[in-house]
């Protein structure tokens, strides 16, 4: 039997929490290996498991694998979550990388200093209803099908989702006025791999905390 990824990162979303969900929306058993200390973090890099000296990394398949857009596709083209033909590829990545995108400014807004907080609310709360969902409503309006990419669940679908609950946590009605966003979201939320994840107790990392926060800075030298 092969051994489960293994994703070693500290105890928080940050960017391994697009590869939690994707493994989850695989239907993919994963361990975790939190970082809790700079020591282990040092330990990786002295030990040469971190090609770049950064985290994400995953131990999957024999591999150790990092570039959190390197494991996303590998898992995504492992577990054909990833289109049936080069054109539908291409179409994924670009709406993986739009998502990516949205949510990258908010995945960062806990680590930035009080000032800057206050620069980047308002960019960060316009940004969904005004550059991103518009463009997301119109592809599920013009390609007319449950999902973005052909008539299949794909990577593409489940970062979507992702990307709406995060922003949703920051303004609970961003989709009021993205009807086809809100069937998408219940649609997508329905599968039954992302309604186990959906459930309390999975391992979808909840908002970052001050205690989390601390420790990003302190295992990252950001203080």
């Amino acid at each position: 039997m092969a051994a489960k990824p293994k994703l070693h990162y500290p105890n928080g979303r940050g960017k391994m929490e697009s590869i939690r969900w994707l493994l989850a929306a695989a239907g993919v058993e994963f361990e975790e290996q939190f970082l809790e200390t700079r020591e282990q973090y040092e330990k990786l890099m002295k030990d040469g498991v971190l090609l770049f000296q950064q985290v994400p990394m995953v131990e999957m398949d024999g591999m150790k694998l990092v570039q959190t857009r390197a494991i996303l596709k590998y898992i995504a083209t492992k577990y054909n979550l990833y289109g049936n033909d080069l054109k539908e590829r291409v179409l994924i990545d670009m709406y993986v990388e739009g998502t990516t995108d949205l949510m990258e400014p908010i995945m960062m807004y806990p680590l930035l200093p009080p000032v800057e907080q206050e620069k980047r609310l308002s960019l960060i709360t316009q940004r969904p209803a005004t550059r991103y969902f518009p463009v997301y409503e119109k592809v599920l309006k013009d390609h007319g099908q449950n999902f973005l990419v052909g008539n299949r669940f794909s990577w593409a679908d489940v970062q979507l989702l992702e990307a709406i609950l995060m922003s949703e946590e920051l303004i609970p009605t961003v989709l009021s006025d993205f009807p086809l966003l809100q069937a998408f979201k219940a649609r997508i939320s329905s599968i039954p791999t992302i309604e186990k994840f959906l459930q309390p107790g999975s391992q979808r990392k909840p908002p970052p905390g001050p205690k989390y926060v601390e420790t990003v800075k302190e295992i990252f030298n950001l203080n």
